[in-house]
């Protein structure tokens, strides 16, 4: 029985995983979805086309590959018709091979109110939340209130919904949200309850499977299993920034209970970093810079957000989380994206302990949110050259390969690829 690879992002998201799990594709069976929802966007580029999922899995576009969207995933309709339609204008019918799990969770439009509702009512505290409704869904879930993919197919189907309806719409009123004047895409809530309703037509078309077994046979009839991750390990509900954070579990761990599948079928745990760090949104993010260079990073590294568009916080790469996201998921190897966005600088700085209060440490605290965090920075001579053109990983610029290095020393971790490009060929194996 073969094991379950499992690919995360390290960081805040935004690391490059999509473009990580097209480039390694080929050499899987099947890619699973395990967590997460519409707050996520992968960014696929290749053969001059640009692509962003949000759902669907990073595998669709090879279509002799299966992928499977797991019972930990959140799905809403008209975001999953939307994407789909979208693979379609490229000549890929997705309902060749892609599954859904008849346990996966989904957003209803009043999630999506919810989501507003309680951001507004936390004022100056709101966390950033994408507004997908992802946070009152998960909620639903953990309080056995949810509706699952499987329940579309009951005959009581819409009398689960319009429950679910009245007990948003009645905590949406208490804390005092205006229901009428809220709109999604411009649509009131009836409108786009309309909508959505005919986005679940498109749904059904899909194989839905208790997706449990369907891995689990997989495994056993050795097809190779690449557990693809969504937002990023500094995000999860336990171990990230809280409350600054998604609400699943980001990890490791995540792919256990988000596909069914035991903690001994767990193989390779890929680990994906940026050479710098961003992060979208309210946190904390001790390496972010105000500065020119931030400014130099966000726009040369085209730091927009895949899903909310907006522009995301840049500074050095932040290695006490780095090894702390390591730890946490037993990464038993690194993927480094976009080194090719400090081509020009003269100057490059990584961040290796914190200093809090006078004292310097390696480990993340319990008060991230709350103390100030310095950061110590050791400083690397800048490459200064454009990487675009190199095919190996050995003729990469000798200081970027000193940079590099340091990451490995201070992660104890092999570096086994650097993408230079957003395209997928620019994906260097060391």
């Amino acid at each position: 029985m073969t094991k379950i690879d499992v690919l995360l992002g390290l960081q805040w998201g935004d690391e490059g995983k999509g473009k990580i799990v097209d480039v390694l594709t080929p050499a899987y069976d099947v890619v699973a979805r395990f967590q997460g929802g519409p707050n996520a966007g992968h960014t696929l580029e290749f053969n001059g086309m640009k692509h962003v999922l949000h759902i669907i899995p990073s595998g669709i576009f090879h279509q002799d590959k299966l992928n499977l969207i797991g019972n930990g995933v959140l799905i809403e309709p008209r975001i999953f018709r939307q994407e789909i339609e979208g693979i379609a204008e490229k000549g890929v019918d997705a309902t060749k091979n892609l599954f859904v799990s008849k346990k996966a969770h989904l957003i209803l439009p009043t999630h999506r109110m919810m989501d507003a509702a309680n951001e507004q009512a936390k004022g100056n505290s709101k966390i950033g939340s994408t507004l997908k409704g992802i946070g009152p869904a998960y909620t639903d879930k953990i309080a056995r209130n949810g509706i699952r993919v499987g329940d579309t197919l009951a005959s009581d189907f819409r009398e689960r919904y319009e429950l679910l309806k009245v007990q948003h719409l009645r905590m949406a009123q208490t804390l005092g949200f205006d229901v009428a004047a809220f709109r999604i895409d411009g649509m009131t809530l009836d409108e786009y309850e309309n909508v959505w309703m005919e986005s679940l037509e498109t749904l059904k078309r899909f194989r839905f499977v208790n997706s449990e077994y369907f891995i689990n046979q997989c495994l056993r009839e050795d097809k190779k299993v690449l557990a693809e991750g969504a937002q990023a390990m500094m995000l999860d509900i336990d171990f990230g920034t809280y409350p600054f954070v998604t609400s699943s579990n980001t990890i490791t761990a995540g792919v256990c209970t988000g596909l069914g599948v035991a903690p001994t079928a767990i193989g390779k745990v890929m680990g994906i970093t940026k050479a710098y760090c961003t992060r979208v949104g309210a946190g904390p993010f001790p390496t972010e810079l105000f500065d020119e260079t931030g400014r130099r990073l966000c726009e040369l590294g085209h730091e927009y957000g895949a899903t909310t568009g907006r522009p995301r916080r840049c500074g050095w790469i932040d290695l006490p989380a780095l090894r702390y996201a390591c730890m946490i998921n037993g990464v038993t190897e690194l993927y480094v994206t976009k080194p090719d966005v400090m081509n020009d600088f003269d100057t490059v700085c990584m961040c290796t302990s914190y200093e809090i209060e006078g004292r310097r440490t390696d480990e993340i605290p319990f008060e991230y949110n709350t103390v100030q965090i310095d950061p110590v920075l050791t400083s690397f001579e800048g490459w200064k050259q454009e990487l675009q053109g190199i095919t190996e990983y050995g003729k990469l610029p000798e200081k970027l390969q000193r940079y590099l290095a340091a990451i490995e020393e201070q992660t104890g971790v092999r570096i086994a690829a650097v993408s230079i490009s957003p395209d997928r060929k620019d994906v260097l194996f060391k």
